[in-house]
């Protein structure tokens, strides 16, 4: 499964980065990256700050350190210029990206899916998909307070993604969804 996204849709976009706190005093910049491979995050030069917005381009400083590269930004000199980029998400138009085998997907695609239980009852939408290091784990937002929940990303808890129909099918591990009722 392929990374790249944030909750906000942009169908013709793919969020790959969010610039981070300054580091040092010439201008580098933390980055969450998340493109597959983050070192390579150069290659997709320029990247757009939002969707269609001023461009940018990287150059890697470091490479990944718990999560976090260190990039140097053209035209970006000091701590004070780089803190003022800080929050800011970087973009690539979706045409620069590569495409996905049969059973991978950009995170981008799965957020707004309507996701139902394999017994075919509704249960809300996928909001995000997070990363946090051990696997993908969905967002599932249900209808009303306290029916949201987390859900392992794996081929046995999510058997079915439909993005032609925009829906996925969830087998949740047992115990999540009695945990949301009760």
């Amino acid at each position: 499964m392929r990374k790249g996204t944030t909750p906000d849709i942009h169908p013709d976009w793919v969020c790959l980065a969010v610039i981070g706190a300054p580091k040092g005093l010439r201008g580098a910049v933390r980055l969450s990256c998340f493109a597959e491979d983050p070192a390579a995050i150069g290659t997709y030069n320029p990247m757009h700050a939002e969707p269609g917005g001023r461009t940018l381009d990287l150059t890697v400083l470091e490479h990944p350190r718990r999560g976090h590269l260190v990039v140097a930004i053209d035209g970006v000199a000091d701590r004070q210029a780089a803190a003022a980029l800080a929050g800011t998400r970087l973009f690539v138009p979706r045409s620069r990206m590569p495409e996905v085998s049969a059973n991978e997907f950009y995170h981008h695609d799965l957020i707004g899916l309507a996701a139902f239980h394999v017994d075919g009852s509704p249960l809300g939408r996928v909001r995000a998909v997070h990363d946090w290091g051990a696997g993908d784990t969905m967002e599932i937002t249900g209808e009303g307070p306290g029916s949201d929940f987390l859900v392992p990303f794996t081929e046995n808890n999510v058997p079915v993604v439909d993005l032609e129909r925009g829906r996925i099918i969830v087998d949740p591990p047992d115990g999540i969804l009695a945990r949301q009722e009760g």
